[in-house]
């Protein structure tokens, strides 16, 4: 592929002006853009063949339930399931995580037993566990951070023992970029007799993700972050450890007989997918693994890699930055500082120049704390951006400086 416009004319939001400036989108760790492919792939579902799913047997309820589970179909197969009957469909990360979090750990976690989990979570992958371990009694322990923010396997082998019931961690850091040893983490987990949940909110959209070499035991992600549609997630879960765990919505579609005062669930997946699911989101989402397909995540990686190593080398050389994270083996996103500018106003700054990135703490807290600083700037990169974005971003970074008063080299 050129790194410069391969894959512009794709995403027709990119078409547009931002404030007099060409859109330099960056905040595609909060979410990506959809290229017109979803989005017409969304609309003549909504043209063609809307219908509730599983339910009816007229022609178009056929046809929608049909492009529903192919939807789940080609899921699993993106990311290497066994069998689709493995993949549930969500609302999100977030719903996937809780899903695990009170459909299976509150079956599974007792008092006294601990849930590791690692200081760089996002929210999603940090509340629900302390939840879990506030009605149980478990224990809620943190794997420390090492000064480049990566974890050591060393203190993963020290910390888990045969208390540990659930290890919960994200393979990509939506913050420092870190990139977790998730296949080894499983090893160590599954040699104590724990489960190992995975957040791939921020990996699953860039980096090959196959469950099967990781051995992840749940694997949740969404499909907004990923050049889907919005409202559409994804939780992976290994048949043992699903037929583990319980529904935690309740009503039409999931279940199988219901009795006056007893219900029975409808076999996996269907029993944790109460009421009307999400079928154009489906839809959406298939349209986007298919985009993804035909490009390659090889390739995707690959441009990734580029433009993060041009973004860390060119924003480090600008004075009084600081830059959070590993410097190397990190995913597409840069968060940083600038000395004496609070985030938010260089977001502003840089709205003015066109640019979109985020600012703020980033749904992680304690990580903010942890890092010593309130907020941070991120800027965060996809297949359609281009070394020319990093560029204009550094320029207005500068000015950021300049307006407030800063000297620039």
């Amino acid at each position: 592929m050129t790194t410069e416009n391969a894959f512009i004319a794709d995403f027709p939001i990119l078409d547009q002006q931002v404030n007099g400036h060409r859109l330099v989108y960056l905040d595609n760790a909060a979410t990506s853009q959809k290229p017109l492919v979803v989005i017409e792939a969304m609309d003549k579902y909504y043209k063609t063949i809307n219908a509730n799913v599983h339910r009816g047997v007229h022609t178009l309820g056929s046809l929608a339930t049909d492009a529903y589970e192919n939807a789940r179909l080609a899921v699993s197969t993106f990311i290497g399931a066994h069998d689709e009957r493995e993949i549930i469909f969500t609302r999100g990360t977030t719903e996937s995580l809780n899903m695990v979090a009170h459909g299976y750990a509150r079956q599974h976690v007792h008092a006294g037993d601990e849930i590791i989990i690692t200081l760089m979570e996002h929210h999603s992958n940090l509340i629900p566990w302390q939840q879990v371990a506030n009605a149980t009694g478990a224990t809620l322990t943190y794997l420390p951070l090492l000064d480049d923010g990566t974890i050591s396997l060393e203190d993963v082998r020290e910390m888990v023992t045969d208390r540990t019931k659930i290890i919960a961690m994200t393979q990509c850091s939506n913050v420092l970029g870190t990139i977790n040893p998730i296949k080894e983490v499983a090893k160590i987990a599954h040699e104590h007799g724990a489960i190992l949940v995975v957040d791939g909110a921020q990996s699953v959209p860039h980096m090959k993700v196959d469950v099967q070499e990781l051995d992840c035991d749940f694997l949740a992600f969404s499909g907004h972050k990923m050049m889907g549609p919005t409202g559409i997630g994804v939780l992976y879960g290994k048949m043992e450890v699903l037929e583990k765990m319980e529904p935690v919505h309740y009503g039409g579609e999931m279940i199988e007989t219901v009795e006056l005062f007893q219900s029975t669930w409808k076999d996996i997946p269907y029993r944790f997918e109460g009421g009307t699911p999400i079928i154009a989101g489906a839809v959406g989402l298939h349209a986007a693994i298919s985009y993804i397909e035909s490009i390659g995540m090889n390739v995707i990686e690959e441009h990734d890699h580029r433009l993060t190593a041009y973004a860390l080398e060119k924003l480090s050389a600008i004075e009084g930055l600081t830059i959070y994270g590993p410097q190397h083996d990190r995913g597409a996103l840069v968060t940083f500082n600038v000395e004496g500018v609070h985030p938010h106003d260089v977001a502003t700054v840089l709205d003015t120049e066109g640019i979109a990135i985020r600012a703020g703490h980033h749904c992680a807290q304690p990580l903010m704390r942890y890092l010593d600083v309130a907020a941070t700037a991120r800027a965060s990169f996809y297949l359609f951006n281009t070394l020319q974005d990093i560029d204009i971003l550094v320029d207005a970074l500068q000015k950021t400086k300049e307006y407030f008063g800063y000297a620039t080299r």
